[in-house]
């Protein structure tokens, strides 16, 4: 048993596997949702994940795996919800048993579609989950990079500090070291607007307009990220420049292991955005994060010329560089 009870894992991607692997680290027992049966036979008889981080062995008959979410959420105490946000709303909603009492911790790094919330807000108004018990993951941390055992750092966010640090100590390891903060929703929405930017970087990248530009795009989205982060929940003494904002931003834009990147990369070579996403072989969470967070400024009218640029892009067919051409003289 951890200080927080029973961990339960909530999805089988790459970040979930990811993360598993820390808890593992520090926990004598795991509890693990995966949602097909068939993936769970494969787990159990090779000892790895079968679709994701397949190099990553586990010491399966430390993890009770079950494909019933409400059987997991009944038994575990904290679930670490570890869903691609295109389909957190899929599974959340399987969810009947009463989990207000539970702790979540959100990995999910982006939004609810539809309702255009972020993931903490969903578990409160869906389920009567409590501020105190609601937790975050954020900061510059690739699951590929946690996997080879590369030094990292994650940010542990919960308006309930020992809370947070009691979380951070499952995950804290000799290559992995935790940072804890009290910006539950600043870190939420920085992780949604990250790879909407990450998706702008790759689109330069992908146009060839070389480093100083790239420079450029990426300090003017970190300002544009607080401008919108201090609109939407205002927060003294934020500092946008921290690892779990402007870190998270650098290694999303610049990064191989970024999908957001890499989808902006390819619709930069010329692909549409149609052959784009069907080309990705893994969610892309930025073009949906892309849609959600522009129809929020609707209201809150926050000057963002690169976010309605990758807007334009993504779901009104402009192209790459007539886009990126109307932004370049708002840039200082």
């Amino acid at each position: 048993m951890t200080p927080l009870g029973k961990i339960a894992v909530i999805g089988n991607g790459t970040w979930a596997t990811a993360l598993a692997k820390l808890l593992m680290g520090n926990s004598d027992r795991l509890i693990w949702y995966v949602r097909r049966p068939d993936r769970i036979e494969d787990f159990i008889k090779y000892r790895h994940n079968p679709v994701y981080l397949s190099d990553v062995s586990f010491d399966t008959p430390r993890i009770d795996f079950y494909s019933d979410i409400n059987e997991v959420c009944e038994r575990a105490d904290t679930l670490l919800v570890a869903i691609p946000s295109p389909y957190f709303k899929g599974e959340a909603d399987k969810i009947t048993v009463d989990i207000s009492k539970k702790n979540i911790v959100s990995a999910v790094k982006g939004i609810v579609p539809d309702g255009n919330i972020i993931v903490t807000d969903y578990f409160k108004e869906k389920f009567g989950c409590k501020d105190e018990n609601l937790l975050v993951i954020g900061g510059p941390c690739h699951a590929e990079e946690v996997a080879l055992d590369r030094l990292s750092y994650l940010t542990i966010g919960c308006h309930d500090e020992e809370k947070g640090r009691l979380f951070a100590s499952m995950l804290a390891g000799k290559r992995l070291k935790t940072i804890i903060s009290r910006d539950v929703e600043g870190i939420e929405y920085a992780a949604v607007l990250k790879n909407v930017y990450a998706i702008a970087g790759g689109m330069v990248s992908g146009l060839k307009y070389g480093d100083n530009f790239m420079a450029m795009l990426v300090s003017n989205a970190i300002r544009e990220m607080g401008r919108f982060v201090d609109r939407i929940s205002p927060m003294e003494g934020r500092d946008i420049c921290l690892s779990a904002y402007l870190g998270d931003l650098l290694v999303t834009a610049y990064s191989r292991f970024s999908r957001n990147h890499n989808l902006g990369s390819l619709i930069g070579k010329g692909y549409s955005v149609k052959a784009a996403m069907i080309d990705m072989e893994q969610v892309a969470e930025g073009y949906y994060g892309t849609k959600c967070i522009y129809e929020i400024n609707r209201e809150l009218m926050v000057d963002m010329p690169i976010l309605n640029a990758v807007y334009d892009i993504l779901y009104r067919g402009i192209s790459a560089k007539r886009a990126i051409r109307t932004i370049t003289d708002t840039f200082s």
